[in-house]
């Protein structure tokens, strides 16, 4: 497998961006940011609420649910999206006058994904007048249906991919229907609910419903920190709104404004809530909220969100955490079987691709199904190909018969959710059901298909790739002077953002010497570097390094090319320039 270094196209724009560094400006302009203005992130570069298709027959279902004090009940999804979408949906709607709001997050191991038949029955017990559903609906047909013979009216939000057909509901409040004029279509479910609600809140005030029952109209950028943390942990591309989004969160976090859940959860990472970063979501609370939906029930997540009180927001961040040390010990678990199984494929990861196997199928009989997305997305960054992990749904997982839970992740250039599509339209019994996104998918199989299955996607994936496509491409936005390294200018780029999918944080590529080799618990390199001709040093790490594996950490003296990342690391109340390195290659010393 190839690993290519790729610099980032960029120009000189400087003009554009009078009184930026020279550094930072060509950033911007590789990201297609054009000018300064569009760097502003205030809430009036906000797309309107009006052009989300939909979104008036949805706030009537509302308002009407509101005013006749019928009962609500949220449907939400057991990942950090839908968690940040239930609790923002509950705290808004009661804060706006709902006074029977509750919700119902379908257990992934008893109930599965999504609004099915079985969740509505289940919501039907506590007898609902209005089901919403946010981060999901979009492909529940069969739920739909049944909500709809038991009389439950049904509001859709969700960001998903819409299939052929669309669930027959009251309203769909989705960016990604047809002919929806919303322009960022890559909007998390939770910005979708709240930008229904923010149109919910707009409406009732222009029909004085504040004002005549003597309630508090709600301040809507009060829960951008749901919105920011749900966006980040999602992965969606940070369009121009998304970014908006996610840095006026970031703010009112910085600011003190946020749930108390939010704070216990950054206090578990050593995190101040006044240094808070967008890949701060992604790597401290996302993971803890989600190993929730992953080992138990994501009502944990949900709680901790609703949370009012520190002490109680406390406790359930302490057992989200407890459960996402868990959820590492049966990870770390999973990859080494699928390593394992990894050596069985005809694929040759350290020099030429042998093109027998692009496209990943793995499944193990005891595997986790709560935690084969984390599995699938590890196995993606090793082999830089689409992969499929696959676990048993029940209890007997050696019956044939059985049905296997899979999730994907794809790789630049192959759009997942359209490939499980292709092979649906093709092989119409392969594939129980299926939905998801251009990166990652889920889906259901019987295990007797597997083998079917596992065939037919490698060829679609042979169908839709080239051979570079399976390349491992380092794109940076170029060199780095020693001098441009300063705590100052790090700060100033971990603030421009905020960084995330599709508009990714700054990395650098450079050639160094290595002053000092240490190999942390055998699995993490830690360098001091210096420029060539250069006294100023600089800690390094690389987590869970191949030089180590490989059994070549002994580096000290030689010469090194990194793909880096600069941050900005505080010990003992100091802080010192570090980078993170993704990728390290040995120049070869001249004789």
């Amino acid at each position: 497998m190839k690993k290519n270094i790729i610099r980032r196209h960029s120009t000189d724009s400087s003009a554009n961006f009078k009184g930026m560094p020279d550094f930072l400006s060509r950033i911007y302009v590789a990201r297609g940011v054009e000018s300064s203005d569009e760097l502003s992130l205030g809430l009036a570069g906000l797309i309107s609420s009006e052009k989300l298709k939909g979104v008036d027959q949805a706030v009537e279902l509302l308002v009407d649910a509101i005013q006749a004090r019928k009962k609500i009940v949220i449907v939400g999804d057991f990942d950090c999206d839908g968690a940040t979408s239930t609790a923002l949906a509950v705290h808004a709607l009661s804060a706006m006058g709902a006074v029977n709001c509750t919700y119902l997050v379908p257990n992934r191991f008893e109930y599965g994904y999504g609004l099915t038949p079985e969740i509505v029955d289940l919501a039907a017990k506590v007898e609902p007048d209005l089901i919403v559903t946010v981060d999901n609906g979009i492909s529940s047909i069969d739920g739909a249906k049944r909500a709809r013979a038991l009389g439950i009216s049904v509001l859709v939000t969700d960001h998903h991919l819409p299939g052929d057909e669309l669930p027959e509901v009251d309203a769909i409040v989705n960016p990604n229907q047809r002919s929806c004029p919303f322009e960022s279509k890559s909007a998390a479910g939770v910005a979708v609910i709240f930008y229904v609600l923010s149109h919910l809140r707009s409406t009732l005030r222009s029909r004085s419903w504040f004002e005549d029952n003597r309630i508090p109209e709600p301040n809507m950028g009060n829960y951008l920190d749901l919105v920011a943390l749900g966006t980040v942990a999602d992965l969606v591309p940070l369009d121009r709104n998304n970014r908006i989004l996610v840095e006026q969160g970031l703010r009112r976090i910085r600011a003190g404004v946020c749930r108390p859940g939010i704070r216990a959860l950054l206090s578990l990472g050593n995190k101040k809530t006044t240094q808070i970063k967008a890949s701060d979501m992604g790597f401290i609370i996302g993971p803890r909220l989600n190993a929730a939906g992953r080992l138990d029930d994501m009502s944990l997540g949900i709680e901790c969100l609703l949370a009012s009180d520190d002490g109680i927001a406390a406790r359930y961040a302490d057992r989200l955490d407890q459960l996402n040390q868990e959820r590492k010990h049966i990870e770390l678990d999973m990859k080494r079987d699928a390593e394992e199984i990894l050596k069985t494929v005809q694929l040759n990861l350290s020099n030429v691709i042998d093109q027998e196997t692009w496209g990943l199928c793995l499944y193990e009989a005891h595997w986790h199904q709560g935690v084969i997305g984390i599995l699938a997305s590890r196995i993606k960054e090793k082999c830089n190909r689409p992969v499929i992990a696959f676990a048993p749904e029940d209890s007997d997982p050696h019956s044939q018969s059985s049905i296997l839970k899979g999730s994907a992740r794809s790789i630049k250039g192959f759009h997942m959710r359209d490939a499980l599509d292709l092979i649906a339209k093709r092989h119409p019994d392969i594939l129980s059901k299926f939905g998801g996104h251009a990166m990652a998918a889920g889906m259901s199989i019987n295990k007797q298909h597997l083998s079917k299955f596992t065939e037919v996607f490698d060829q679609v994936v042979k169908e839709k790739l080239d051979a570079a496509d399976l390349d491992v491409c380092f794109q940076t936005d170029g060199e780095m002077r020693g001098v441009d390294l300063s705590l100052e200018h790090v700060r100033l780029l971990e603030m421009s953002g905020p960084w995330g999918q599709g508009f990714p944080e700054p990395s650098f590529d450079g050639v160094f010497e290595v002053v000092q080799v240490r190999v942390l618990k055998e699995l993490h390199l830690k360098l001091v570097l210096t420029f060539s001709g250069e006294t100023k040093l600089f800690d390094a790490i690389q987590f869970n390094s191949e030089l180590i594996s490989s059994g070549n950490s002994g580096i000290e003296g030689r010469q090194v090319r990194l793909v880096y990342r600069p941050n900005i690391n505080e010990f003992r109340n100091r802080q010192t320039v570090q980078f993170m390195i993704d990728h390290i290659e040995l120049i070869e010393a001249v004789h």
